[in-house]
């Protein structure tokens, strides 16, 4: 019989596998991101995803289109270490789910209005554009500590929550769905092929991954779009908050512009999100299988 493992060495566990999805979603999928960026924060400026993608390319080669990438990496591995070890814990307290949810969200909001890293990604990213709008000077250095150093001299360190409101709106809705729908799509799978969920194989389980994040998208893009707006406008004075850019955007660009980049958003995220929950499950197993569990 397996015994079952400690309860902190199953915390680690997680954390550290959760670590290694979301290193594994951000090189998998840091272009993509940077075009959805660009494009919600400048709408009118693309005529589509593969003239966003060539015009950055043209223009500022390669490193252009992973600018942003290693805030994005300090986010992700932090967000997933703790995400993912909020969901083990989910659910090894599953019977009392609404707990557990709670318990999953918590952490993970927490997370995010403590780390400053989205902040800065976004306006890495959107930095070529604010500069070729006039909204800032050109010439201004685009590095991670340069961003940083900005916001702390324009806004002091509240400058970095920027965006928060429309982070936590969009994350409840958001990993509800991304996590229903990896485990539904797992269990049709294992269904299908007459086997449990933990061997439905590898291109199932990316699926189920990109499935997953494709429904999370789907559900909370407008409100992404709101918060990378904020974040990166920020950059050349005030923004005003979620409710009223919100609106701003309804009202002088319609609804549809809150759907700008939705495209490379879902071709990013059957690979990202693949790659994601495909790192977490095996090195999950693996840490397992060599702890003896």
């Amino acid at each position: 019989m397996i015994m079952a493992p400690h309860p902190i060495i199953q915390a680690i566990i997680d954390f550290s596998a959760g670590a290694m999805g979301g290193t594994a979603c951000v090189l998998s999928g840091q272009p993509f991101d940077t075009a959805k960026v660009k494009m919600q924060t400048f709408p009118t400026l693309y005529r589509g995803f593969i003239h966003c993608f060539t015009s950055t390319f043209r223009q500022v080669g390669l490193r252009g289109l992973y600018k942003g990438t290693s805030p994005a990496l300090i986010a992700n591995i932090s967000e997933n270490a703790v995400l993912f070890l909020s969901y083990g814990l989910c659910q090894d307290v599953i019977r009392f789910v609404s707990k557990g949810m709670r318990r999953v969200f918590s952490l993970h909001l927490f997370l995010h209005g403590t780390l400053p890293s989205e902040l800065v990604k976004c306006r890495l990213q959107a930095m070529h554009e604010m500069e070729a709008s006039g909204k800032i000077a050109i010439g201004q250095k685009s590095t991670v500590w340069t961003v940083v150093k900005t916001v702390l001299k324009t806004d002091g360190p509240l400058g970095f929550y920027q965006g928060l409101t429309s982070t936590i709106v969009r994350e409840i809705p958001g990993y509800f769905c991304f996590f229903g729908a990896y485990e539904l799509c797992r269990t049709k799978f294992a269904q299908y092929k007459g086997t449990d969920k933990d061997s439905i194989g590898i291109l199932p389980l990316m699926f189920s991954g990109g499935f997953g994040g494709a429904c999370l998208w789907l559900t909370v893009y407008p409100i992404d779009c709101v918060k990378s707006r904020i974040q990166v406008y920020s950059l050349a004075g005030r923004q005003e908050g979620f409710m009223k850019t919100f609106m701003g955007v309804i009202r002088t660009e319609s609804f549809t512009a809150l759907y700008s980049g939705l495209t490379p958003t879902m071709i990013r995220t059957f690979p990202a999100n693949g790659a994601l929950f495909l790192a977490y499950e095996l090195s999950r197993k693996f840490m397992m299988d060599t702890a003896g569990y």
